[in-house]
């Protein structure tokens, strides 16, 4: 009997997890493009395959992969370390990281270990470190370290779910630009804006940001913020017109704003940079994330996967035009 019941909640989190991906914006965007080219179309594997057939050409997508890409454009895109590696030998400026394997994985890892080069990247960047996985998207598991303690807790963490992480240097980022780009030729290009509030001088900066963020906004800006290695500037209160930012990081999918740019130097800025990198790693469809440090523009990381969930809410027409242009290009 209870294996009974175990099965059947199994069963049924498959159904919802099912229902869940197949729900996804990315899902709808092709399902309207198929049915407007007569484009057959099937959501299999939970919702994470997608099938889509045109006479006798059939084309299947990979969760937010279409599969514009060659496997090693893909694969060096998702892989920060390699990215970076690409950008420096192309002679593109960009985030440095260094890449660091899970000690599971003995054979691997240097014979002396990888804590004495974690240690000198903190100290030869003494403003800290961001410690993520080496494969992954969202601000899932990325921590900032200045010193030891923080370093080895975040280290730890990831490698309780990843058999590989990265290490770059924490950057003082002016700001953070997403361009989307197909063949080269940039589509979207907008600034991701962090959620912050102003402060009165007399409530805390979670006081603050529950009474003024909406609900569904600030679930995403505090999603993980139990696992936050310097959140206590939630109880900090702010001067009366001090500018609080919630979170360190620029993720849509953590609270912040994509603000679309304007034609001017800046875009024309991180659109020239963006197609560089592509080139580097010859991506054809997928989103390059480049930042202000120090007045300079630099790679952060790039996506072969394009993700546009988060950003639906504010351009809903534009995530149609976005992943319809790259179906134009395998359906066209």
């Amino acid at each position: 009997m209870r294996r009974w019941a175990a099965s059947r909640r199994r069963a049924k989190a498959d159904i919802e997890l099912q229902m869940l991906n197949s729900q996804r914006i990315f899902v709808d965007c092709i399902k309207r493009y198929c049915t407007a080219h007569d484009v057959a179309f099937e959501v299999k594997a939970q919702g994470w395959l997608l099938s889509m057939q045109k006479g006798p050409r059939r084309h299947y997508a990979w969760g937010y992969d279409l599969g514009l890409n060659s496997s090693v454009a893909h694969r060096i895109a998702n892989d920060k370390a390699a990215t970076s590696d690409v950008l420096e030998n192309s002679g593109i400026a960009c985030v440095p990281h260094s890449l660091f394997f899970n000690p599971e994985f003995s054979g691997y890892v240097p014979q002396e270990g990888s804590w004495e080069a974690m240690l000198q990247l903190l100290e030869r960047f003494p403003h800290g470190l961001v410690v993520k996985p080496n494969e992954g998207t969202g601000g899932e598991h990325v921590f900032k370290a200045s010193k030891k303690s923080e370093l080895e807790l975040a280290v730890g963490r990831i490698f309780q779910s990843n058999k590989t992480l990265a290490i770059s240097p924490y950057y003082a980022i002016e700001e953070e630009v997403r361009v989307v780009v197909i063949d080269y030729v940039p589509l979207v290009v907008y600034r991701k804006t962090r959620p912050m509030v102003e402060g009165d001088g007399v409530r805390t900066a979670l006081q603050l940001a529950l009474a003024n963020i909406p609900a569904k906004r600030l679930s995403a800006v505090f999603a993980d913020v139990a696992s936050e290695l310097d959140a206590s500037f939630l109880d900090s209160v702010p001067q009366r017109g001090q500018q609080c930012v919630l979170n360190w990081r620029h993720n849509l999918g953590r609270g912040a704003n994509p603000i679309l740019l304007e034609d001017g130097a800046e875009r024309r800025a991180c659109a020239d940079i963006a197609q560089a990198a592509a080139r580097a790693i010859t991506l054809r469809f997928g989103s390059v994330d480049v930042v202000l440090v120090d007045g300079t523009w630099r790679v952060l990381e790039i996506n072969s996967g394009v993700m546009m969930e988060a950003f639906n809410d504010k351009h809903p027409d534009l995530v149609d035009t976005v992943y319809h242009a790259a179906l134009d290009k395998i359906f066209g």
